[in-house]
């Protein structure tokens, strides 16, 4: 029996996205939103037209708002769902997600968005820590009653919002403001890992997330404040909740999460430069941001940094146009540190997939692929190098982890600032 789900962006309907009898899915933009002269895509793989997307050529983004891997499993089991059905997880789970897109039943009323109580379930501190004990086995929570969020990617997680020390869960589609990820017992002092990196990433001046490391009873975790989240205030004063839309390089590609990894078909950083400089409102600025990124993710040892780790934010300028800018740092963290995971990055440099042997010449091939003058690159990656130096045994991250790590950086950092 054919499905459809109305497509929202922000309050506004842009589109249906439908399954046929054959499950295939396919997407149009309303005509309404094509109608509208502020309006604007819903992807940059997904150009406004009246012509409708086919499955192959939308699964990219939509699929792209979903979780992965041993996740999605987990969660379509739970639900009772194929965990390759895209369309019936969007229906499902697709109320709060990255960005400001949200999937609602054909003919059903968005939801309306207050900061009402109403619309959240505040937590108690027994009441957290059990469910984050439970996250593996519910990831995101899905089949939780009044629960239906959706974020990407592999690692357990959940979407929050947070006043003070009040920790509560959105209800249906209301807005969240964190997202909390709590320890893996697999990667021992990952919490302590993720938050090093990104504090370190801000302190050496890359536009990036805010994290804190919280406990409740035994288990530890880190508090993400969410980037794609903002308080407007309104004209009548009061203050509102706002999402703010974003998409993951990926999907602005059009490629699946399940080939995210340059080596299968993924972003490579020729392509990821490419897509800045043909979408940033300022690309000057972003480009040079982007090459920070890269060289950061190489220099502290993350080997993970692939498409999806990567993203566009979309927002409303006073003029009426759409400002393009690349977003803050997140999920960055050193894998370096654990010896079992791979020395191959997610995306290779100049033409080094492992991340001992890229030498010099990689570098400057970077340069090349990403359309910035070689003496720019060859200028900044010493000078971020000696930047990390500086500020590494400033980061408050005083664990075993934190230290062992801030070691590990250093000697990486101090190899790289010799060979310049």
């Amino acid at each position: 029996m054919a499905k459809t789900l109305d497509v929202y962006l922000h309050h506004d309907l842009v589109g249906q996205l439908k399954q046929d009898d054959g499950g295939q899915m396919s997407f149009a933009y309303a005509e309404s939103w094509l109608a509208n002269s502020q309006a604007h895509p819903l992807s940059h793989s997904l150009p406004l037209r009246r012509e409708r997307y086919r499955g192959k050529q939308c699964r990219g983004y939509f699929a792209g708002v979903l979780p992965e891997e041993s996740n999605r499993e987990i969660i379509a089991r739970n639900l009772g769902i194929s965990a390759r059905n895209d369309y019936a997880m969007l229906e499902r789970i697709g109320g709060e997600c990255a960005g400001a897109v949200t999937f609602v039943p054909a003919g059903e009323p968005l939801p309306e968005r207050t900061n009402s109580d109403d619309q959240y379930r505040a937590l108690s501190s027994s009441e957290l820590a059990r469910l984050l004990r439970e996250l593996p086995r519910r990831p995101l929570l899905a089949g939780e009653a009044g629960i239906r969020l959706s974020l990407a990617g592999a690692q357990d997680k959940i979407a929050v919002r947070v006043e003070g020390d009040t920790i509560a869960l959105p209800l249906g589609s209301a807005p969240s403001t964190h997202i909390l990820k709590p320890a893996v017992e697999r990667f021992a002092g990952l919490v302590h890992n993720e938050a090093f990196c990104m504090q370190l990433a801000a302190a050496v001046g890359l536009p990036t997330a805010k994290t804190e490391i919280r406990t409740v009873e035994d288990v530890e975790f880190l508090l993400v404040e969410r980037y794609d989240r903002t308080v407007a205030h309104h004209a009548e004063g009061a203050a509102r909740l706002e999402r703010v839309h974003q998409e993951d390089f990926c999907q602005a590609l059009g490629i699946v999460s399940e080939m995210k990894y340059q080596k299968e078909g993924g972003p490579s950083l020729k392509q990821s430069f490419a897509l800045l400089r043909e979408t940033s409102s300022a690309p000057v600025i972003d480009l040079a941001r982007l090459l920070d990124a890269v060289l950061f993710n190489y220099l502290i040892g993350n080997n993970d940094a692939h498409g999806k780790n990567f993203s566009l934010l979309y927002r409303p300028s006073q003029a009426g146009q759409l400002d393009v800018r690349l977003a803050p740092l997140y999920d960055v963290v050193s894998t370096y540190f654990y010896p079992e995971l791979t020395r191959e990055m997610a995306m290779r440099i100049g033409d080094a997939y492992h991340c001992e042997r890229v030498t010099k010449a990689d570098f400057e091939k970077l340069a090349a692929d990403a359309g910035l003058s070689r003496p720019l690159v060859n200028r900044r990656i010493p000078d971020l190098a000696e930047s990390i130096l500086d500020k590494v045994e400033g980061i408050s991250i005083k664990s075993s982890t934190g230290q062992a790590l801030a070691e590990q950086i250093r000697t990486r950092c101090q190899h790289v600032r010799e060979l310049w």
